[in-house]
């Protein structure tokens, strides 16, 4: 192929577009407030099911609780009975020893049905002061969340930009390459990652970084200006300099 040398030097101008243009693209890709989103993004998937754990147990204690003190009631109101009957005096002696007596179990099962109900509110009292923790935790990795969204979209928003600048510049470059230059250029660079042409730099490839031989150099000497050259060890595009001598 020929093609003007200039049209090859504006080739390399083109490349470093190119080149820019795969560095924002891979900007974008490994922002570290991705990173840092993700992990605050996991985080709060725990938190929110620890949450939910934490709320479905204090559901069930103080279920606990209800139950406990409708217990605890139930015997407080069959001894007040008792006791009405026992101080209106009605009955015989048996029956009222009867009450005494039954007076005496309520009392220790009243206790012992109110050291339950205490027992059960302790652990109440525990378990919601570990959802609320859980709770706070999760509004503070909400508001976590909202603060890297928002950074994660201004940053986004600046390699977009310039992006978009680069685009700009690059349409004005590349009808200065020619479209059989250029063509041929799109194909090396999608098979050499991304990379297309380099400068010929002393006896190396800009591209590969392997120093020619004697043989390829001898090649490039005797190729005219206008020649199309491709190194032999990565098939770019090899461009001369103008001071380059060969």
């Amino acid at each position: 192929m020929k093609a003007d040398i200039r049209r090859q030097w504006r080739l390399l101008d083109l490349q470093k577009l190119d080149s820019r243009l795969a560095q924002v693209a891979h900007r974008t890709r490994t922002l570290p407030v991705l990173a840092e989103l993700e992990k605050a993004s996991s985080q709060r998937s725990v938190r929110e099911e620890e949450c939910v754990l934490a709320q479905t147990a204090v559901g069930d204690v103080e279920r606990e609780i209800r139950k406990a003190d409708a217990d605890v009631q139930l015997v407080r109101d069959r001894a007040d009975r008792d006791q009405s009957r026992l101080d209106a005096g009605r009955g015989s002696a048996k029956e009222l020893q009867g009450l005494q007596h039954e007076l005496e179990t309520l009392a220790r099962r009243q206790s012992e049905l109110e050291d339950v109900e205490l027992e059960v509110m302790e652990r109440a009292e525990s378990l919601r002061a570990g959802m609320e923790q859980s709770d706070q935790v999760l509004r503070d990795l909400t508001v976590r969340i909202e603060e890297l969204t928002a950074q994660r979209d201004s940053e986004l928003q600046d390699l977009e930009k310039e992006r978009e600048e680069i685009l700009q510049e690059r349409a004005n470059v590349a009808p200065g390459v020619g479209a059989d230059l250029l063509e041929l250029y799109e194909k090396v660079r999608e098979r050499q990652g991304g990379l297309g042409a380099a400068p010929l730099q002393g006896r190396r490839c800009g591209g590969c970084g392997l120093e020619l031989n004697q043989s390829d150099l001898a090649r490039i000497r005797a190729a005219d200006d206008d020649e199309v050259l491709r190194c032999e060890e990565c098939r770019r595009i090899l461009i001369r300099a103008a001071d380059s001598g060969l």
